[in-house]
């Protein structure tokens, strides 16, 4: 066995998270590479996650089942009950050495909980602006009470882990006071790359060689800004230019989205290669969301070259460098995003340097390396825990289901 594989060794990870592979999305990817990624370097993994009966995809290393029912609003995705008794036996007999909770649900509180009980230290990883979520579903009156629930929560973490610093400086404006760590994203740039381009594929859409493709990927969803996506590219449509948008995902806002702009081509919900070869084949990537902590696919529209117009929002600050790589506009201004879109329709050569880059910022986010260090910050959260010993697990106060410790490096 390599070093590099040994980097891992002793570390036994309890992973707690509300999507694992039931449905295909920016965290459940992220946390099924970071999985492999940890058992090659010789890690154990046990997660615990709420399933279905047809998930997407196969689960990366084991994962175990909580009860849990569908959210009201958003019924393709699920909340947990908790942790039932059988999870609770078999993390005891896992013997994990670290929590890390992706996810501040009802099992996700029950697993910090637990690793109080059992002086266990515990990491969680910051992915999802529920607070967005309540506001597009009118239910904005309760964000107080959960930022509040937040600070409780991420405050009683060893480490929490936003994926930008543009994350960070906002939740400690919010009065998380917690040590935080910058955990970002990385692109798979054999697979997402302006090599992937397939001028056959876009005409067999009906798009024709001299369109300026625009393309937006992702779940369906209200949250996304979905609405003023498709009035921005009726607009442009409406006003002359050679435009087509191009819809890469579903999603329950689907319908509403066709009516707004049947100019647009709904490319549905693609898979494996389907996907680099979707986004090579466009001009412009435009991504008005902002609720997005990171902006997974803004990273790969840019991998395969794409200039990027979008939202001025806590996840695109990271990645889009405007009047360089893209632009970053006011969710609410049209205009801006109409005026953007004309500026690169109308200029091949800014396009074309746009996209240079695009390109040159998307080589710096490697997968191995951020998850590398990652790996490196959960060694640092169990020394740091056991080193005070006031915390320490001992074993009359752990008995039989005492955990496993971890050599310090």
């Amino acid at each position: 066995m390599t070093d590099e594989k040994k980097s891992g060794a002793g570390l036994r990870v309890a992973l707690f998270t509300g999507n694992y592979n039931y449905m295909k999305d920016g965290v459940s990817l992220t946390l099924n590479r970071l999985v492999g990624f940890l058992l090659r370097n010789g890690a154990e993994v046990l997660v615990v996650a709420p399933t279905t009966r047809t998930p997407v995809f196969p689960p990366t290393g084991e994962l175990m089942s909580v009860p849990s029912f569908a959210i009201p609003f958003r019924p393709e995705y699920r909340i947990s009950l908790g942790l039932t008794k059988g999870v609770r036996k078999r993390l005891e007999d896992f013997r994990p050495n670290l929590f890390h909770i992706a996810v501040p649900d009802m099992a996700g509180l029950q697993a910090l909980h637990l690793a109080q009980r059992w002086k266990l230290p515990v990491v969680a990883s910051y992915h999802t602006r529920f607070d967005f979520y309540l506001r597009y579903y009118g239910v904005g009156f309760a964000e107080p009470l959960m930022k509040k629930y937040f600070k409780y929560f991420y405050d009683r973490c060893e480490h929490t882990y936003p994926p930008s610093d543009s994350m960070a400086e906002l939740l400690r404006s919010e009065g998380i006071e917690g040590q935080m760590r910058i955990w970002s994203r990385g692109v798979d740039r054999a697979r997402f790359n302006p090599g992937k381009r397939d001028m056959a594929w876009r005409r067999s859409l009906g798009i024709d060689d001299d369109e300026i493709v625009i393309s937006f990927a992702g779940r369906l969803v209200k949250e996304k800004n979905t609405a003023m996506l498709m009035r921005v590219l009726a607009a442009l449509h409406k006003r002359g230019n050679r435009s087509r948008g191009l819809i890469i995902g579903d999603g329950p806002a689907a319908d509403m989205m066709k009516a707004l702009n049947v100019n647009s081509v709904f490319a549905g919900f693609l898979h494996g290669e389907d996907v680099p070869r979707a986004l090579a084949s466009s001009d412009l990537f435009m991504f008005p969301s902002d609720s997005e902590t990171f902006g997974n696919v803004t990273l790969e529209a840019m991998a395969c070259g794409l200039p990027a117009i979008c939202a001025d929002a806590t996840g695109s600050r990271s990645l889009v460098t405007p009047g360089k790589t893209g632009y970053l506009l006011d969710s609410r201004n049209e205009d801006a995003f109409i005026a953007a879109a004309e500026q690169l329709i109308a200029d091949p050569g800014l396009r074309t340097q746009m996209s240079a880059n695009a390109l040159a910022h998307a080589e710096q986010f490697d997968w191995e390396t951020i998850n590398s260090g990652l790996l490196g910050n959960y060694r640092d959260a169990i020394r740091d825990f056991h080193a005070r010993g006031d915390r320490v697990a001992t074993p009359a106060s752990m008995a039989a289901q005492r955990p496993h410790g971890v050599e310090a490096e």
